[in-house]
């Protein structure tokens, strides 16, 4: 699953580190040789030290110290001064630390030195030349412009203009692992126990999408897994449309031994549907599951359908079914659905297939609607819970 995203953007990445490293390295530290010609810090004598300290023993309130004994703690200063010389790497920042340790010994040196070192910065322009490789893996990926759009942002407010510490390449997974997990929106709505805890019953759930999509399919997964968790559901068959879509259900229910509400085909979808709310009700049964016909947004007359059958049903549960395997198309067709019949979740079909991995990172973010569920294959116990620790785990993030 997205094993061609996983390896492109590692790719993608470890190029984007390399260059930002190039651009971002800390100057290198100026040879203590260097530095000692430009300061000319002049060494204490010891001559004159042991002078100063023998009119120093003349005050009775300063203890005795031996000659010998000074001397050694003087060439061991003069050692420590050396040292000190050869890790900085400018004469002023040297200056200016050094005189903040002596008025100040108790914040320590090595202390003052981290305060005071800088990186070098990458600006704009930097920033979108190495962008500009991650951006086309995610679009040939089929990552939405919205997603992009929201990674360059969080990346460029990471990486840009501000002190570049650390391993580059780690920043960089970090910033795009926070991106990701605000794209892939997670919800707390349990289906199962919202259906348990409706009192008015049944649940009504009408399913759209497109004609290959895998919308009966889902449907029967749905049906299977609410037997599992004890509830009674109902299949309908609302396409009438479709040659052979009543036939293919049909087949679903008596596998699942579901019962199933169908007219012929040709016959007024919701009509089809209402029937079954109705058989529903009569007889106790918990949840109503509808496929409607698959529509493409250019025919008006089953787009207009389609808002009947809501109209007049009123579901609980709007559902879109799209194909994750088709990218940027199945992104499209969320937004057509939703700005038909406004739809409350999502369940992407065919993700164990997917090798790019663009729907499921794209499809939530752009329509503002979660995924409840992932189609891991073509089992009825192939309908998976949606889990976006998942989905970073299956690109490497």
């Amino acid at each position: 699953m997205f094993g061609f995203l996983k390896n492109k953007l590692k790719e993608a990445i470890s190029k984007f580190s390399k260059k930002a490293e190039e651009e971002a390295k800390v100057e290198p530290a100026i040879e203590e040789k260097e530095i000692r010609e430009e300061i000319k810090v002049e060494e204490p004598k010891i001559e004159e030290v042991i002078e100063e300290k023998e009119e120093i023993k003349e005050e009775p309130q300063i203890q005795e110290v031996e000659e010998e004994k000074v001397e050694e703690e003087i060439k061991e200063e003069v050692k420590k001064e050396k040292k000190f010389l050869g890790i900085f790497k400018r004469k002023e920042e040297f200056k200016e630390i050094f005189e903040e340790i002596k008025e100040k010994p108790e914040k320590g040196f090595f202390s003052k030195f981290t305060e005071k070192l800088t990186t070098k910065k990458i600006d704009d322009e930097k920033f979108e030349d190495l962008f500009s490789d991650l951006e086309m893996v995610l679009l040939e990926n089929n990552v939405a412009l919205e997603v992009i759009s929201k990674i360059k942002d969080d990346l460029k407010m990471d990486l840009v203009n501000v002190p570049l510490k650390g391993k580059i390449e780690s920043l960089i997974k970090e910033s795009l692992k926070r991106s990701l997990e605000e794209v892939l929106q997670e919800t707390n709505f349990d289906l199962i126990k919202e259906i348990k805890n409706k009192s008015d019953k049944p649940y009504i759930i009408v399913f759209v999408g497109i004609n290959g999509s895998g919308k009966t399919t889902t449907v029967a997964k749905l049906a299977y897994l609410l037997k599992e968790n004890n509830l009674k559901p109902l299949l309908v068959a609302a396409d009438t449309f479709r040659a052979a879509s009543i036939h293919q259900l049909e087949e679903h229910a008596n596998n699942l031994n579901v019962k199933i509400i169908k007219h012929d085909y040709g016959a007024d979808p919701t009509a089809v549907a209402f029937d079954g709310v109705k058989y529903a009700k009569a007889h106790g049964l918990d949840v109503v599951l509808i496929d409607t016909a698959g529509r493409q947004h250019s025919n008006k007359n089953l787009i207009e359908e389609m808002k009947k059958i809501t109209r007049v049903i009123n579901p609980d549960l709007k559902v879109f079914v799209g194909e994750s395997i088709t990218g940027n198309d199945c992104v499209n067709q969320v937004k057509e659905f939703n700005d038909a019949i406004s739809i409350d979740s999502i369940i992407l079909s065919k993700v164990d297939i997917d090798e790019k991995g663009g729907a499921a990172i794209s499809v939530s973010y752009v329509s503002g609607k979660p995924i409840l569920y992932v189609g891991v294959g073509q089992g009825y116990n192939n309908l998976e819970k949606f889990d976006k620790d998942k989905i970073l785990a299956s690109i490497g993030i």
